[in-house]
């Protein structure tokens, strides 16, 4: 089994959130592939199980709040022995601008309050990455209004395209093709 979590800040009005782009990744899988059984409370968040052919996947959404998903993480992880290589988070990446993507393995937190819990919570920064850019808004004291504030009217189609390649793209990952999955979502995009 692996483990896919989509960091977040649990709650409404916080649903349209840039910060919650791996809530938002997370909810586009789990809708588009039936295979997934309804979210239910697990693990301090929202669970929810299925397949990608033979690969039995558990999607996590921390209810924890970002600062603390790791918490929701490592119990999920420890219930069913899931070793942190078998650990995918998605989540929100400054340094990318908006609608790129990059998956990496590894790697430190880059003030992201959410992978630093993952780190503290799983002991090891090994685990697959997902960065979903959100872009920067130019100047440090706008970061905290930006990445809590909700996408723009012009930034939700696109977002929604994109949102819907990745849940298309999620076979290849699951298939441990990072590589191949990142393709994938740029060609359904264009």
């Amino acid at each position: 089994m692996k483990l896919w979590v989509g960091l977040g800040n649990p709650g409404s009005a916080m649903r349209g959130n840039r910060h919650n782009i791996g809530f938002m990744a997370v909810d586009a899988i789990q809708a588009l592939e039936p295979s997934f059984t309804p979210w239910r409370a697990r693990f301090r968040g929202l669970a929810s199980e299925g397949r990608f052919g033979g690969v039995r996947i558990l999607l996590l959404k921390p209810a924890t709040y970002m600062n603390l998903s790791g918490e929701s993480v490592q119990q999920g992880a420890a219930f069913y022995k899931i070793p942190v290589e078998d650990i995918t988070v998605f989540h929100d990446e400054l340094d990318l601008d908006f609608g790129r993507m990059k998956v990496k393995t590894g790697g430190g937190a880059a003030g992201h309050n959410g992978l630093r819990s993952m780190d503290k919570m799983l002991g090891v920064q090994n685990y697959q990455r997902v960065r979903m850019g959100i872009g920067h808004p130019g100047a440090r004291e706008r970061v905290t209004g930006h990445v809590l504030g909700d996408f723009n009217s012009a930034e939700r189609p696109p977002l929604e395209a994109w949102l819907d390649a990745v849940a298309r793209a999620a076979p290849l990952l699951a298939a441990g093709d990072g590589s191949a999955f990142m393709s994938k979502v740029s060609l359904l995009r264009s």
